[in-house]
Formats: structure tokens, C-alpha cells, sequence
């Protein structure tokens, strides 16, 4: 294998990816990398604006697609939920069968079926017909859709995680890594802003009989954007892989499954921080400390703009400093610090905005290097299929039930264990991350 001058020369055993053997090799980056670091983060955003955009329009579609309860309002708002978690498990899927796509036909197809498949999938909750209309057509429909939307979702970090790190030149794997939760978290805010701002231009009339439809159609136009720019957009599968023969569809967990583990392991804690700081936080502080809605959505709105700004800073620290150093810090930040911070919530606006930023510096260290750690940990081959499967597997697990498991809890009045929960899986991540080869400066097998 070509090492880069002063650096070892990794290879890639058959169980545990990154660090063993000395048979494969490395190539440099595409050209133009700006363009390559555009083509995924574009993409990336419009996904996750459409994925977040039924998060935040659900009251609307629960009134209009689900029956209503006789004796409990909260049927259709919760039936909604449950839809919403559904697409959570098809995550896993997605990432399964988009990432054996973009390994057996390269990162950029995966990434325009990707692309593709959201847009439709979005096109088709804007269209679903009411109960009114449908009847049970249409709770149907909009279970297909959130079926699609997760597969595509799942599908897409698989792809875009593999095709970001592979875009990086040397020493810039863990800036470009940074840029999948960078885009990820302008997608949410695009979403939660148009939300704010048809629901507060447009008569309650309007907004229940159509404009909560307007996001999802915006939603499929701009997947046709992203669609565009990444069809010019440079393979970063070489030459080499592409000749070879074609993996199988399991081939990542049959010949891999430590490595597989490890994905795992690296992934859990950070998904629950994720979810709990970024989506479950304002609702948590409303439940459990009293604060006012609009105070919530505010502190959540102004933390999520500052953890956008810190993941590039925090990819470049990694690239200079090592991944697990970063990785450490958070997890044993949070192992530490979740039932304090958790704890130190009152009523004040000021002590969520805190308290939702301290959070967000420490979980920095795992959101903007998770990309780069996930691909330096398998070969080219089988690199997509084998982050995207456990990756999202894990995700659903962990990360999508944060919210139930926490509002759970409160209802059985011990929601005094959920900064516990917390802290116990983050622990779990951390004795992971002690064990796992620093792997910032060895050269990405491509």
C-alpha cells in the first residue's frame, strides 16, 4: 500500500476494518473537493428538512389523515407518532440496501436514489387525501410515504457519510466529516422556520385545509435541486473497487461482524446525547421544569444555530489532535455531566439555553467526527453497507425511542432516571472509544 510520507500504512482485517494488513490501496482524493463537500451537504440538508418537516407539522396531519378519537383527542396526534417512529425502523433497511447500492455502484448513484426517493416520498404526504375524503386510503398512503422517507434516510447517510470522508484530502477527513451534521441541522432549521412562518402568515382555516402541504411539495422541488447538483458530482469509488467483483448483499456482517459491533458501540451513546439534546430537550424542560413552550422553542432554535457552528471547528481539532481525544471527551463529558445539567433545569430561559448549549459543546466531539470514524473502521469494498446497516440499526434503537423512553418515565414519576439512562449508554460508548485505534492520520483506503 502508497502510505503518505511519515504516516503507517493501514490495511483492513477481516473482523475489525482499519489497522490490520497491508494490501490495499490508498489513492488521492477527488478533484475539486468544495464541489464534492457542496454535492453532499445540499443533498444532506434537503433530506433532513423533509424528514423533520412531519416532526413539525404532525398536529396538522394528525387532524387531517387520522379518524378522531371519541374519547381520547390524542388519538390522531399520537396514531402520527407512530407513523413517525415506523420510518425509524426502516432506517436500517435503507442503510442495508442503499449502501450495498453505492458499493456496488458508486457513492454518487446511491446519493441520486437517495435524493430521488425523498422527493417522491415527500410529494406523497403533500398529496395524501384526508380520512375525510380517503377513509382508510389515507392513513395508508402516508404510511407508505414514512416507509420511503426512512429507507431513503437510512440510505443516505450510508452514502453521503462514505462519499464525504473519500472526498477529503489528507489531513481534512474529520473536516469534511464534520459537514454531515452541519447540513443535517440546517435541514431541521429550514424546516421548523417554514413551519413558523406559514403557520403564522396563514389563517388556521388555510393552514388545516392546505398549507401544511406547501412544506412537503417545497420539500420534493428542492429534492429535484440536489438531484442536480449531485449528478455533477465526482465518483469517489476507485477505479480498482469498481473492477472488482461485486460485494454481497451481507458480505460487511458476515466478514466484518466486529467491526460491525463496533459500529455499534461507537454509535449509541452519541445517538441517545443526539436525540435528547437536539429534538427531546425543549419538551423535557417543558415536562419537567416548567418552562414556557415559546422559551423551549427558542432555546432549541439558538442551540441548534450554535451546534451548527461548532462541528467544523470540532472537525478540524480532530484532524490535528486525533478522533479519539474528541471522542472521549464526550462521552465521558456526558457520562459525567448528564444527570447535573439535566438536574439544573428550572423555569428560566436562560438556564435551558445553557444548559442545551453546554450539551451541545460536549456531543460536538462524537456528531462531527462520527462520519470520519465510521469509514476509517471499514475497507472501500464494503465500507457504505457496513456503516449505513448497524449504524441506523442502532439510531432506531437508541436514538428514536429518546423521546418515548423519556416521556415514559415521567408518566411512571421516575423521570429522574432518564439523565441516568443517559449517562449509563454514553459510559458504554466511552469504554468503546478507549479501545478503538486512532486512525486521524493513516490514509483512507479508496
Amino acid at each position: 500500500m502508497t502510505a503518505f510520507r511519515g504516516e503507517p500504512a493501514p490495511g483492513y482485517g477481516p473482523d475489525c476494518g482499519a489497522g490490520e494488513g497491508a494490501d490495499a490501496e490508498a489513492v488521492a482524493p477527488p478533484a475539486r473537493p468544495v464541489r464534492q463537500l457542496f454535492a453532499a451537504s445540499v443533498g444532506n440538508a434537503v433530506e433532513w428538512y423533509d424528514w423533520y418537516a412531519y416532526t413539525f407539522l404532525a398536529t396538522y396531519i394528525a387532524e387531517q389523515i387520522f379518524p378522531k378519537g371519541a374519547a381520547n383527542s390524542l388519538v390522531p396526534l399520537l396514531s402520527t407518532f407512530a407513523v413517525f417512529a415506523v420510518g425509524f425502523f426502516m432506517r436500517p433497511i435503507g442503510g442495508l440496501l442503499m449502501g450495498a447500492v453505492a458499493d456496488r455502484r458508486g457513492r454518487r448513484a446511491a446519493l441520486t436514489v437517495t435524493i430521488l426517493l425523498m422527493g417522491g416520498s415527500s410529494l406523497l404526504v403533500g398529496l395524501t387525501p384526508t380520512y375525510a375524503a380517503a377513509g382508510v386510503l389515507a392513513p395508508v398512503v402516508l404510511v407508505l410515504a414514512r416507509l420511503l422517507q426512512g429507507l431513503s434516510v437510512g440510505g443516505e447517510f450510508a452514502a453521503s457519510t462514505t462519499f464525504l470522508v473519500e472526498s477529503a484530502g489528507p489531513g481534512r477527513r474529520g473536516l469534511f466529516s464534520s459537514f454531515q451534521y452541519v447540513s443535517t441541522t440546517i435541514g431541521q432549521l429550514v424546516a421548523s422556520g417554514v413551519a413558523a412562518l406559514l403557520v403564522s402568515n396563514l389563517a388556521p382555516a388555510a393552514m388545516d385545509s392546505w398549507g401544511w402541504r406547501v412544506p412537503f411539495v417545497l420539500g420534493a422541488l428542492l429534492s429535484l435541486v440536489g438531484f442536480w447538483v449531485r449528478r455533477g458530482a465526482h465518483e469517489t469509488r476507485s477505479e480498482e473497487q469498481a473492477k472488482a467483483p461485486r460485494p454481497g448483499l451481507f458480505e460487511a456482517l458476515r466478514r466484518h461482524p466486529r467491526a460491525s459491533l463496533l459500529i455499534c458501540g461507537i454509535t449509541v451513546g452519541g445517538t441517545l446525547a443526539y436525540y435528547t439534546w437536539t429534538s427531546y430537550l425543549p419538551t423535557y424542560a417543558e415536562l419537567n421544569a416548567g418552562v414556557e413552550k415559546s422559551d423551549a422553542l427558542l432555546a432549541g432554535t439558538l442551540s441548534l444555530t450554535f451546534f451548527a457552528v461548532l462541528q467544523p471547528l470540532a472537525g478540524i481539532v480532530s484532524d490535528r489532535l486525533g478522533r479519539k481525544p474528541l471522542l472521549l471527551t464526550f462521552g465521558v463529558g456526558f457520562a459525567l455531566l448528564s444527570v447535573p445539567l439535566l438536574r439544573a433545569l428550572d423555569d428560566s430561559f436562560v438556564t435551558l439555553l445553557l444548559v442545551q448549549c453546554a450539551g451541545m459543546i460536549l456531543l460536538s466531539g462524537f456528531t462531527a467526527i462520527s462520519a470520519a470514524v465510521n469509514a476509517e473502521t471499514f475497507p472501500a469494498r464494503v465500507r457504505a453497507a457496513g456503516i449505513g446497516f448497524p449504524y441506523s440499526l442502532t439510531v432506531a434503537l437508541f436514538g428514536g425511542t429518546a423521546p418515548y423512553i423519556g416521556t415514559l418515565l415521567k408518566d411512571l414519576g421516575q423521570a429522574g432516571l432518564f439523565p441516568v439512562y443517559v449517562a449509563v449508554l454514553c459510559l458504554v460508548s466511552s469504554a468503546v472509544y478507549l479501545r478503538l485505534p486512532e486512525t486521524a492520520h493513516r490514509p483512507l483506503e479508496r
